[in-house]
């Protein structure tokens, strides 16, 4: 007998009568949402019954986050402080009915929002739990954004295919930072697919931006910079930088986010083996690529899917912060040619309506394509003021283009 029928028989004889070996990997369709992997996955609740929920795929955060929602209906024993809850975490969540054991994470973290806000992990955001990387790690792990696919298996499972390269593993987090080179100098960049854009440490950012004044650059986080609507976005500095090596791939025109001072603590989390990262690469630069993670073996594979060059900066230069309710606050309104983009508006206003069509109880990702399109093209805005409603056209423009 051959070795593989005589280990499915050995497997077989385990399992009990009616049950079924677990799958050796599942791909299931990905969502995505201001550039962020979404995914459906199960969750155990406290009547033993399951339920699906929305998950986001968060390869570059080690901390694992529920809805209160969520952790209600898994009866988890929920303590809050001050600032957010905790509980303990589920034992496992499913995926296209592959158990994902969720053992080492400590205790799940809760935001502290409203009962209205209950049923989100984030405001803008329709996930109810992140998928950390101290799980994945655990995995063999494809994002397929070309064809909006994720799949996950145990280790050995998954084919991987396009270019290797070796990465650097934290053993404890799961983060991963890959050796690159800017401006013929060597850095180490976090790879996190869970941030919709790019940013680079302060003093990096300063040097490339005090060398090549004639990169296009801005300030206000528009588009797919507009991360959360923290109150300093409007602040960031942005810099369409003109060539990265990133590992064995050579990128052009990445754009990427001088980091606020305030987020020297997150920048320290992004360290691989004790060694701090000099930026990290996010999704917005990395959309045309299949991305493999071979946690195993510390390796990550980058095989090309398409060449689209994606204008995400063409777009309407509101700076928005999503709110609990579902509504929409406009933080500020960038300027394009030093003026401000989009004069009729100020900070303060709400977003009603784009084209006629309520943004309210929208992702912020799914306004924000609204507010997209071809430079030029012209979109009616119903906004409010001191709690009265109008109506102003505004352009999409051509944000970080050529330098005049």
């Amino acid at each position: 007998m051959k070795l593989p029928a005589l280990f499915a028989l050995a497997l077989s004889a385990c399992l009990a009568p009616g049950q079924s070996a677990p799958p050796k990997a599942v791909t299931v369709p990905l969502i995505l949402d201001h550039n962020r992997v979404v995914i459906d996955v199960g969750l155990t609740l406290a009547n033993g019954s399951s339920q699906r929920v929305r998950a986001w795929v968060d390869n570059g955060n080690p901390d694992l986050y529920l809805s209160r929602h969520a952790a209600t209906l898994m009866g988890l024993a929920v303590v809050c402080g001050e600032k957010e809850c905790t509980a303990p975490p589920p034992a496992e969540i499913t995926i296209a009915g592959m158990k994902i054991p969720l053992t080492g994470i400590k205790e799940a973290r809760i935001p502290l929002k409203p009962v209205s806000a209950a049923a989100v992990m984030a405001s803008g955001m329709t996930a109810e739990i992140n998928i950390p990387s101290t799980i994945l790690r655990n995995y063999d792990v494809l994002i397929n954004f070309p064809d909006h696919e994720f799949t996950i298996s145990p280790p050995g499972n998954v084919k991987f295919r396009g270019i290797k390269a070796k990465v650097i593993v934290n053993a404890e987090s799961g983060l991963i930072q890959l050796p690159s080179v800017v401006e013929n100098k060597k850095y180490n960049l976090a790879l996190d697919v869970g941030s919709s854009i790019s940013f680079l440490s302060g003093e990096l950012f300063d040097k490339l931006a005090a060398a090549h004044p004639d990169w296009p650059h801005m300030t206000g986080a528009i588009g797919p910079a507009n991360l959360w609507g923290l109150q300093d976005e409007p602040k960031w500095k942005l810099m369409r930088i003109d060539r990265v090596q990133y590992g064995p791939l050579f990128l052009t025109n990445v754009v990427a986010v001088d980091l606020p001072e305030a987020g020297l603590p997150f920048f320290e989390a992004k360290k691989s083996g004790g060694i701090p990262a000099a930026g990290l690469l996010g999704s917005e630069a990395l959309m045309n690529y299949r991305i493999g993670l071979d946690y195993a073996h510390s390796a990550v594979y980058f095989d090309i899917g398409r060449t689209f060059n994606f204008p995400d900066f063409d777009v309407i230069g509101l700076i928005l912060r999503p709110e609990d309710d579902g509504c929409f606050t406009i933080l500020a309104v960038a300027d394009y040619d030093g003026k401000p983009s989009v004069p009729e508006v100020q900070a303060g206003d709400q977003l009603i309506a784009v084209d006629g069509i309520p943004v309210r109880g929208s992702t912020l990702g799914q306004v924000l394509l609204m507010l997209g399109g071809e430079p030029g093209k012209e979109r009616s805005l119903t906004a409010e003021h001191a709690g009265k409603q109008f109506i102003v056209a505004a352009k999409v423009l051509h944000f970080l283009g050529e330098t005049p």
